[in-house]
């Protein structure tokens, strides 16, 4: 055998071995992980339903949410999460230096940001579009009839080039008035320094709830501009912890798809549904392929409860947005949420 064949020969067995393990790459950022005992999370500065801070520092949402999962998962607590709020601006240089081990921060998933930043998106935990809000005065029906109209948005966002898009494939002649701080984008509409605000229609209901002194006084038009995936994002590298943020969100997928609860996570291991004792890990340990434990879904299910159950709580009919689910229905529902199996 010639040199060149046993040195590829070599280069077979050693990808056959590492195939053979069924373990993902453990990288720098989950071994800082497991060290520090605790998940940096990178959230929202404060937006009602997503991600925001109580007087007493208590973080509460759907993004917040998210990072408590993968905490109980990974380490075997959802308190164990430190949250930094992060404006539009900060969010990408903060996950890329090693501020934050993962962004949960209503941020779109685009091909410029996955393919060019050295991050990548773990999965949709909010299918949304871009909309417009209006004073309700105006009569005004649809953001077609925005012309010349002068409308806030937040600077460093998808938000802003799509605005720019739209109004000029309508023709429209929009006059952008721009911010780098999303409280100051908002100031300034309720202000009347904008004829109108555009930003996610998640947010703008968010907004709109919060801020708005009588919410009626205020219409966010039916119009949606923009394909707005927003879902959880970390650093390139680290093949194992990407994997954990991507199954613990398919794992609150599944939960609800099987009927699995925050309350009856327990009760439901005794279930005789082969799917359900795999994601509860009553039957295959399924978290030794993740490089954790057979119980790693049954604590992030319990920690916040399925999605279904998190998406009630903090933006849907239980909340203060009631925003409907849509889109991010089950995909047996007539949405979009769908997880590949948990086998």
């Amino acid at each position: 055998m010639t040199r060149t064949a046993l040195s590829l020969a070599a280069g077979v067995l050693v990808a056959a071995a590492a195939l053979g393990t069924g373990t993902a790459h453990a990288g720098k950022t989950l071994d800082t992980i497991k060290q520090r005992g605790q998940l940096v999370c990178g959230v929202n500065t404060g937006l009602a339903g997503f991600s925001q801070a109580d007087s007493q520092g208590n973080w509460t949402g759907l993004d917040v949410d998210v990072c408590k999962a993968v905490a109980a998962a990974l380490l075997s607590d959802p308190g164990k999460v430190k949250y930094v709020p992060l404006n539009a601006q900060q969010r990408f240089t903060a996950l890329q230096s090693g501020e934050v081990d993962m962004l949960s921060r209503n941020t779109t998933w685009t091909l410029t940001r996955d393919a060019s930043l050295g991050l990548v998106f773990t999965g949709v935990t909010y299918y949304d579009g871009q909309g417009f809000i209006i004073p309700s005065k105006t009569q005004v029906t649809s953001a077609k009839q925005l012309k010349n109209a002068t409308v806030c948005v937040q600077s460093g966002t998808t938000t802003e080039k799509n605005l720019t898009d739209f109004s000029r494939a309508n023709n429209l002649n929009i006059k952008p008035v721009v911010f780098e701080q999303f409280e100051a984008t908002n100031a300034a509409y309720f202000s009347g320094r904008c004829q109108a605000m555009t930003t996610d229609a998640s947010g703008l209901a968010s907004i709109r709830a919060k801020e708005a002194k009588n919410p009626e006084e205020h219409t966010i038009l039916p119009d949606l501009i923009s394909k707005e995936p927003l879902g959880p994002v970390v650093r390139r590298g680290d093949d194992e912890f990407f994997s954990i943020v991507k199954w613990t969100q398919y794992a609150l997928l599944e939960a609800e798809e099987y009927g699995v609860t925050q309350a009856n996570a327990d009760e439901m291991k005794a279930s005789p549904d082969p799917a359900i004792k795999r994601l509860l890990g009553t039957s295959e340990d399924t978290g030794k392929l993740l490089g954790l434990d057979k119980d790693w879904a049954l604590r992030a299910i319990k920690a916040v409860g399925n999605y279904g159950e998190v998406f009630e709580r903090n933006v849907g009919s239980k909340s203060a947005l009631k925003l409907p689910r849509g889109l991010n229905n089950l995909w047996n529902n007539g949405g979009l949420q769908y997880a590949p199996p948990v086998r």
